[in-house]
């Protein structure tokens, strides 16, 4: 019991602590401008969003509708649906899209999406198909080379809900130098690496699928390509590693595990229970695997350096779950003495944790415990060496700013506490801009809801700016019919995309969000009036 009042003790003073923004970056604001909204509740009717500059249109996913629904944002302030994009010819649900100089990418999953899916290419002003390209089982993330010669796509692979069939994850390489009508496509695939599974393995590169293959367990999610267009690196989330690409040659050549985040640090505070009735960030004996979903990079005095959203995922499927509460775990009695306390419901207990990692010994205990995610966002270098991580600021923000909905989830108001046993605030969505010499990082929380501003322009000097939360808690957030009542706001930040005020509609940077639940799509304007150095 001593431990608890040890916890509360911690939480108090958390939160009695006023969290302001450093007093020189008063002169920064974001503010909401224009929505969009779909009336759609919890369908995915707003996700993934890409800018194109030249028509000044915001291309935005509807995933489960297979159509990519076109906006134009001439006036910010009120984002009108111009078209949509119907897809369904070539699969079954869209992902993810991009825009580079008037064309467009769409990734499509296929109808069985274990079979390999497609890129589809459009017209930015048209809207008309210009070719389309076979890429991988379920393209889950589509991007554009900075000099516009290669579109890559993140093939995610995923197995069946039974495990019985678990396609090869990759990276489709699509070579459009000689035009996207004349588009050619190579694969930059794990295969080398299934002999080095074990070796994998000691890095901390989690491959535990049944029966997997590296190149079947390995699930592409995300991908950021140097300034230069030669390298990509592309986050493999279950696997908590990076894989960084020869984009030129479509060739894997480094596996980096980004390792684990220690939970009994201080700075590293987490609330991990729905069942004590508190905002309680604490320190406990856990250590969190950052598996990032989103990632970005920019340079720095000529570096490049990546930035990670780190949200955490699992693999639950009908044919196997990694997933346990550690109230259900066989705790080592060495490695933890007080396990009886710890495993009650108001302490550990609540905590998803996972059985695939955990016995370090091999005697069928388990000697450390691992938590999905990190609940915050990290910078590193190219080579996967952490030079930033937020800590606990986003739990300790939140709760600052909002005590009485503190990690509440993303489909219900009145969610008091709802997701501290799962993944916190859940960071997914990045997005990064630079704006009057200074680079910021922009964060989705996807349970909560919100965007966290970070100025990065030093990653080893990287501050909290601010938070915005376009939320309103005191209304039902789905009306009787189903439909996203008009009066919530925003609910669970998926895509974001930063718009630079040389390419804005109004002259002044803007930052895009696509919100999942919510259908809606906001438009944040960024006002930077006075720089302190």
């Amino acid at each position: 019991m001593k431990l608890k009042a040890i916890a509360l003790s911690l939480a108090l003073s958390f939160a009695s602590s006023a969290y302001a923004k450093p007093p020189s970056y008063q002169d920064f604001s974001i503010e909401v401008i224009g929505q969009h909204q779909t009336g759609v509740f919890d369908d995915g009717a707003a996700e993934i969003v890409a800018h194109d500059a030249i028509n000044q249109r915001i291309f935005k996913v509807n995933a489960n509708a297979a159509t990519v629904e076109v906006l134009d944002i001439s006036n910010p302030a009120s984002p009108t649906l111009i078209d949509t994009i119907d897809a369904t010819e070539f699969g079954a649900s869209a992902n993810s899209v991009a825009v580079h100089k008037g064309l467009v990418a769409v990734a499509i999953e296929a109808e069985n999406k274990q079979e390999n899916g497609q890129v589809v290419f459009y017209d930015a002003t048209t809207l008309s198909v210009i070719n389309n390209i076979e890429v991988g089982a379920l393209p889950d993330m589509v991007k554009f080379t900075p000099n516009g010669k290669y579109l890559l796509v993140a093939n995610e692979g995923e197995p069946n809900d039974e495990y019985t069939i678990d396609p090869e994850g990759s990276i489709s390489i699509v070579n459009l130098k000689h035009g996207a009508d004349q588009a050619t496509v190579a694969t930059a695939d794990f295969v080398g690496y299934n002999k080095k599974i074990d070796k994998l393995r000691a890095k901390g590169i989690r491959i535990y699928g049944p029966k997997a293959t590296v190149a079947q367990d390995l699930e592409p999610e995300y991908i950021t390509v140097s300034k230069n267009s030669k390298y990509a690196w592309v986050s493999l989330q279950e696997a908590n590693a990076l894989a960084v690409v020869d984009i030129k040659r479509a060739h894997v050549i480094k596996l980096k595990a980004l390792g684990t985040k220690d939970h009994s640090s201080n700075n590293n505070a987490l609330d991990v229970s729905n069942k004590d009735d508190a905002v309680n960030i604490a320190n406990w004996p856990v250590h969190g695997m950052y598996m990032p979903d989103s990632i970005d990079s920019y340079t720095y005095r000529g570096r490049t350096y990546i930035v990670t959203a780190n949200e955490g995922d699992s693999r639950d499927y009908g044919g196997y779950s990694e997933e346990k509460r550690v109230k259900g775990l066989d705790l080592d009695p060495n490695a933890f003495p007080n396990a009886a306390v710890l495993q009650q419901d108001e302490n550990l207990g609540r905590l998803k944790t996972t059985t695939a990692n955990g016995d370090i010994d091999g005697d069928g205990d388990v000697d450390k415990i691992y938590s999905y995610g990190a609940r915050s966002f990290s910078i590193w270098t190219q080579n996967a060496k952490l030079v930033f991580d937020s800590g606990a600021d986003f739990e300790r923000i939140t709760a600052e700013a909002d005590a009485a909905n503190f990690n509440s989830t993303n489909d219900e108001n009145d969610s008091f506490d709802n997701r501290s046993d799962d993944k916190g605030p859940e960071p997914e969505g990045l997005a990064i801009g630079k704006i009057k010499g200074h680079t910021y990082a922009f964060i989705g929380l996807e349970r909560v809801g919100g965007i966290m501003v970070y100025d990065i322009t030093n990653p080893r000097k990287a501050h909290f700016v601010d938070y915005i939360n376009n939320r309103n808690f005191d209304v039902e957030a789905k009306l009787p019919d189903d439909s996203t009542n008009p009066e919530v706001g925003d609910l669970a930040p998926e895509g974001l995309a930063f718009i630079a005020s040389k390419n804005s509609p109004n002259g002044k940077p803007l930052l895009v969000v696509g919100n999942e639940v919510s259908g809606t799509t906001t438009i944040y304007e960024l006002n930077v009036t006075r720089k302190k150095h």
